[in-house]
Formats: C-alpha cells, sequence, structure tokens
C-alpha cells in the first residue's frame, strides 16, 4: 500500500467510462508523475495508458509455437535501434523532445526484453529450443 492513491477514469464517444481508485506504490506514482511532466500529460491518462498496455499484451503461455519462436527471437528494428543509440550517445545534450523519445524507446526495450525472456522460457518448455545452459530441459 502507498500513500499515493488516484482515481481515473476513461471518457471516450466510443466508450463508457468507470471511475477507478488505485493504490499505487510510491515509485510507481513517481515513475508516473516524472513521465506526465516530461510528456505535459496527466498523470491519470500515463496510468491508463499504462495499463492498456499491459491488458493488451496476450500471455505468452497462450501463444502458438510460431508466436512464441517469433517473440524470442524478437528486437528492435533498425531504425529503433538507430535512434536509440544516438539519443544514448548524446544523452547530455537532449532537449525535451528528444528525452522523452529516449524515454520512450528505454520503455520499448525493456518490455521487449521481458518479454523475450518470457518467450524464451517457455519455448524452452515446450522443447522448441534447447535451454540457453545447455542442460536438458
Amino acid at each position: 500500500m502507498s500513500d499515493f492513491q488516484y482515481t481515473i477514469g476513461v471518457r471516450s464517444e466510443k466508450m463508457m467510462s468507470e471511475s477507478m481508485t488505485l493504490d499505487v506504490p510510491a515509485d510507481l506514482a513517481r515513475r508516473a508523475r516524472s513521465l506526465a511532466a516530461a510528456t505535459n500529460r496527466r498523470v491519470e491518462d500515463i496510468v491508463i495508458e499504462w495499463l492498456g498496455q499491459a491488458a493488451a499484451e496476450s500471455p505468452v503461455e497462450s501463444l502458438s509455437d510460431a508466436e512464441v519462436l517469433e517473440l524470442a527471437r524478437s528486437q528492435l528494428t533498425d531504425n529503433e535501434q538507430t535512434c536509440l543509440s544516438e539519443l544514448l550517445g548524446r544523452q547530455l545534450e537532449l532537449v525535451q523532445p528528444e528525452r522523452a523519445r529516449l524515454d520512450d524507446l528505454l520503455a520499448i526495450y525493456r518490455r521487449g526484453l521481458v518479454l523475450k525472456a518470457r518467450a524464451t522460457k517457455e519455448a524452452v518448455s515446450r522443447g522448441l529450443i534447447p535451454r540457453l545452459d545447455g542442460h536438458a530441459a
């Protein structure tokens, strides 16, 4: 439980809205506030976006063998990798829009690594690929 509590609601012409009160860990609240300030958005919109992204991701265990293998072998696009490398090389001199782009790319990279690790674990457990340490599955 945290000292930070947010009431969020989604409003759209196409979807109904529901208010919800969440107690979030202090670190998560800090990150949401920081990203909101950096992107000139409401904290509630950041949290709604994060929830939407989490809900949209299919559990790796429910994917087909081909999808698991594709995810296990996934990586940033060439354009994303080039942009990330360039922005990381100039971190100390970035202006706000570039900092926001770097944050976005790092989030994509981190999320990709987690999904890739989960897919690799699932591929090993299904016998689609050998264990990385060379031992039998």
